[in-house]
């Protein structure tokens, strides 16, 4: 067929039409040119019709591509300056790591390798677009867009522009276009005079002629890098693997609309290898890699077994959101919801939750709590336990604590734990009672470095910013660190703290260890350098309109940051649980207008603002988790958004401890971190001089990701 055969609407949305068996690929299978305006090279991977692709091939179809690359702030400013050796070595480096990225992503590796084979077959073109500071505000708009147009072999064309989002990292054959205006060549002079000016703009840009935009040929070396990886590849044999791949992420879609979004290959695949684990497990994903929508996927699938579905999150914050997320996900069914915990006490009625949490019922069901609600007596002995039930526990490693653990007595069929972090730091009963309750964690884990290799998360630059105790600080620190070192010695175990056959006098040792870690931390999380050393970033880096959030300790730091960066002029303003003002407001005036956040705890579980760019870290606790999933919060995805700018405040002692206690010093953990983020950045030099000050400490660099504990309040 021809293009011209099909009666294509003037727009099209997501919410009411099926735009990729509406309109993408229709246009894919009849035309033999598509020339397409894109994000960045590795997105390229996701803009074709997979399930069309085979017709345009044969069809003698070629694509010409023009994207972009991920480059710093200071090599976009080189390359807008125009064409030099430089240039090409900016472009090239920038480029492997965007292909290496692709296939050293497991799922990615068919995709990979047909991109790789299409790209040194001349099937498809690309040229690199960087657009500067004087570029004309119609081409800005074109690029915003992502236009594209496609042509057939007797002339005719349509273009399409609109938001076509490439956040969502299936290999979905919907293009993953939201919204699109269409405008056929054939249909009238006004359509005919857009696809004609659109074309134009499109070959001016191609041959670099555009006012503000520098276009760059695809580095030869690249290109020689594709070839390899290409070597011996059966397009068809990789077109139908990919199928494979799509089938499979469409079974597991929680909501069945044909345009529904599809679970991403690593969700699809972690939920296959849970139901072959009995469909219990914990998923080991990282922040911001989809555990919400894969475990809604599992839920779904849940309620099509007629099960019950009982769902435990650590915060009330969680318990909103999850609330939301399923009546906006899990459309086209009737689903009953009861909340329990927060102010929710409908629960607590008579015989409600057992008949709730009953097997008798052709309702579907489901039950969202608070831990703290679910691990009390009165909910855990109402409960109508039995294989009905699929329990999913949020953010599972809070529910490794002595208190909570309760609800591991709960009787239930199917169970899946979800956490970034699952086990537990510094409390390997709790781990393994999680580990045992959920039969183990789901391999492989989903790690931060896997989400941002294939696109899930955001790259980052790291800059640890280094500041030292006063005399007063240090001394405080060196008291409290020889009453841990006299604690340990009375326990006789220099190793680890198992202390006493007296059970009683164990958990008082344990108790007392813990409480004075945790006040000697406070010395180090609220060393008075650390305002100063915020206004000092703050007025080195920031600029208007950025979107930086402050992570303070407590309200006493949080106020003073405020204090002094409002005094400097900034617009900053504050987020917390408990503030006085409205926090939905402050989320909206953020993502508006920018400026700078500062905020405590709540931002660690749950709470998503992934239009931020910068973060500037100014106290973490010895809990690893806790600076993982801040560092997994500023890098989600957002239009726009290119890299992630994180900020670590780096806290030295005065002088070094005694050589025998090194496991002791809380520098340790200080450098954990901040060696730990150095390492996943676009800049791994940084922590070049942190390497250093664990060599001068005599700290193993490799060990110090294994300390750490769980926070006593928790």
């Amino acid at each position: 067929m021809n293009l011209n055969d099909f009666d294509f609407k003037a727009s099209y949305t997501k919410a009411e039409n099926d735009i990729a068996n509406e309109f993408y690929l229709p246009c894919m299978r009849s035309s033999i040119k598509y020339d397409r305006i894109s994000g960045y090279f590795g997105s390229t991977i996701y803009i074709i019709a997979w399930s069309a692709l085979k017709e345009f091939i044969q069809n003698g179809g070629k694509m010409r591509l023009v994207c972009s690359p991920y480059i710093s702030e200071a090599d976009e400013i080189a390359l807008s300056e125009g064409y030099s050796a430089r240039n090409d070595q900016i472009l090239a480096d920038s480029l492997k790591k965007e292909v290496e990225a692709l296939f050293e992503s497991p799922e990615l590796s068919a995709p990979a390798r047909l991109l790789a084979y299409l790209v040194s077959e001349g099937i498809i073109d690309v040229k690199i677009a960087i657009p500067g500071e004087h570029t004309e505000a119609d081409a800005r708009r074109l690029f915003h867009d992502k236009v594209g147009i496609f042509s057939d072999r007797l002339g005719n064309a349509v273009g399409f522009r609109g938001s076509m989002n490439e956040t969502f990292k299936g290999l979905s054959s919907d293009g993953n276009i939201e919204s699109i205006d269409v405008f056929p060549n054939w249909a009238d002079a006004r359509d005919k005079t857009r696809v004609d000016n659109v074309m134009d703009f499109f070959n001016r840009l191609w041959l670099n002629t555009v006012v503000g935009v520098t276009v760059f040929p695809f580095p030869t070396a690249v290109r020689e890098v594709l070839k390899n990886k290409a070597k011996g590849a059966d397009w068809e044999k990789l077109l139908d693997e990919i199928k494979v791949i799509e089938n499979v992420a469409n079974k597991w879609k929680p909501n069945k609309n044909p345009d529904a979004k599809t679970p991403r290959p690593h969700q699809a695949n972690a939920l296959e290898a849970w139901v072959k684990n009995g469909r219990r497990g914990i998923f080991e994903h990282a922040t911001g890699s989809g555990k919400t929508f894969t475990a809604i996927c599992a839920i779904r699938n849940a309620l099509d077994r007629h099960e019950t579905v009982l769902i435990l999150v650590p915060s009330r914050e969680l318990l909103t959101q999850w609330h939301k997320e399923l009546q906006e996900t899990l459309t086209g069914i009737q689903i009953y919801y009861l909340l329990c915990g927060d102010g929710h006490t409908d629960w607590r009625k008579p015989r409600a939750l057992r008949a709730w949490t009953s097997s008798r019922s052709n309702q579907n069901r489901i039950i969202i709590s608070t831990m703290d609600t679910a691990s009390s007596p009165d909910f855990l002995q109402n409960v109508a336990q039995g294989d009905h039930l699929f329990l999913v526990a949020d953010e599972v490693h809070r529910l490794g604590s002595p208190r909570r653990r309760n609800v591991l007595s709960l009787h239930t069929g199917a169970r899946l734990g979800l956490s970034a972090t699952p086990y537990r730091y510094g409390d390997p009963i709790g781990t393994q009672a999680l580990l045992d309750y959920f039969k183990g964690i789901i391999p492989p884990p989903f790690t931060l470095e896997d989400a941002i290799r294939s696109g899930v998360l955001t790259r980052y630059f790291y800059y640890p910013q280094k500041l030292y105790l006063t005399d007063i600080e240090q001394k405080q620190w060196n008291e409290i660190t020889d009453e841990i070192k006299k604690l340990i010695a009375r326990s006789g175990n220099k190793g680890k703290v198992s202390f006493t056959s007296d059970p009683r006098a164990e958990r008082q040792i344990d108790s007392r260890l813990q409480r004075l870690l945790i006040n000697r931390a406070r010395i180090v999380k609220n060393a008075a350098g650390k305002v100063p050393l915020a206004i000092k970033i703050l007025k080195a880096h920031y600029r208007t309109g950025q979107k930086w959030i402050v992570y303070c300790d407590n309200i006493t730091q949080l106020n003073a940051v405020l204090r002094a960066a409002t005094a400097e002029g900034f617009d900053a303003y504050e987020y917390y649980a408990e503030m006085e003002g409205d926090r939905e407001r402050t989320l909206s005036y953020f993502e508006s207008n920018g400026g700078i956040l500062v905020s405590i705890k709540c931002l660690d579980e749950g709470v998503d603002i992934p239009s931020a760019t910068h973060a500037l870290i100014l106290a973490s606790s010895q809990n690893p988790r806790e600076f993982i999933q801040r560092r997994g919060r500023i890098l989600r995805k957002y239009p726009g958004k290119h890299f992630a700018y994180l900020y670590d405040a780096i806290t030295m002692p005065v002088i070094p401890e005694d050589e025998n206690d090194k496991r002791l010093s809380i520098i340790s953990a200080e450098l954990s971190r901040a060696i730990q983020f150095g390492i996943g950045a676009e800049n791994p030099a940084c922590i070049t001089d942190l390497k250093n000050i664990a060599v001068d400490f005599q700290i193993d660099i490799n060990a110090l990701c294994e300390g750490g504990f769980e926070d006593a309040d928790e």
